[in-house]
């Protein structure tokens, strides 16, 4: 059974960083991408960041503008969203998939975690 955990949410203030990490068991990592999406309420949920299995390519969303950085570490089954610089309209819940492509398209993803609550107060 393929598993994977988010962790690391939080409440933070604007401008405010996190770290979010994304653990997966079994051989759910091996050779996919991982993406990170996000889903406000109201709001469907929207793509964020996604990462190679080769660690040589990341794809971000525009309303990223170089606030957050998509890493992963392989060995340890483990990819990772560094969110700095963050703003109130950052806050959602997040999600980490994984899918063969680094593909924006939710439905692209096999495997989805169950979610970490970001809160970003003004």
């Amino acid at each position: 059974q393929v598993l994977l955990v988010e962790s690391g949410g939080g409440l933070v203030q604007t401008g405010g960083s996190l770290r979010l990490s994304c653990t997966a068991s079994g051989r759910a990592f091996v050779s996919r991408a991982v993406g990170w999406f996000r889903q406000a309420p109201g709001k469907e949920r929207e793509f964020v960041a996604s990462i190679t299995w080769s660690r040589d390519t990341a794809y971000y969303a525009d309303f990223v503008q170089g606030r957050f950085t998509s890493s992963r570490d392989n060995a340890e089954n483990t990819a990772y969203l560094q969110m700095d610089g963050l703003k109130p309209e950052d806050t959602a819940v997040y999600y980490c998939a994984t899918s063969t492509s680094p593909t924006t398209d939710p439905r692209q993803y096999t495997y989805w975690g169950q979610g970490t609550q970001v809160t970003v107060s003004s």
